[in-house]
C-alpha cells in the first residue's frame, strides 16, 4: 500500500483552493516538492539539497545558460 504523504502549501501561493502553488511534504529524512496542478511529479531532495538550490536561486547562481 502506497504511504499517505502530508502536503503543506506554501505561504506563497495566495491561500484558496487553487492549483497555482507549491506544496512541501516531509518523508523521513527527505523532503518532496510538488506543484498543484501536476502533483505526480515530485522534486526528491534532502534537506541540505534544498538548503543548497534556495541559496542559488536567491543568489542569482540559477540563470539560464
Amino acid at each position: 500500500m502506497a504511504k499517505r504523504m502530508r502536503w503543506q502549501k506554501s505561504s506563497f501561493s495566495g491561500g484558496g483552493d487553487g492549483n497555482d502553488c507549491v506544496e512541501l511534504a516531509i518523508d523521513g529524512d527527505q523532503m518532496r516538492l510538488r506543484e498543484s496542478d501536476d502533483p505526480r511529479t515530485e522534486l526528491v531532495v534532502t534537506s541540505l539539497e534544498l538548503a543548497q538550490l534556495l541559496r542559488g536561486v536567491k543568489g542569482g547562481r540559477l540563470g539560464a545558460v
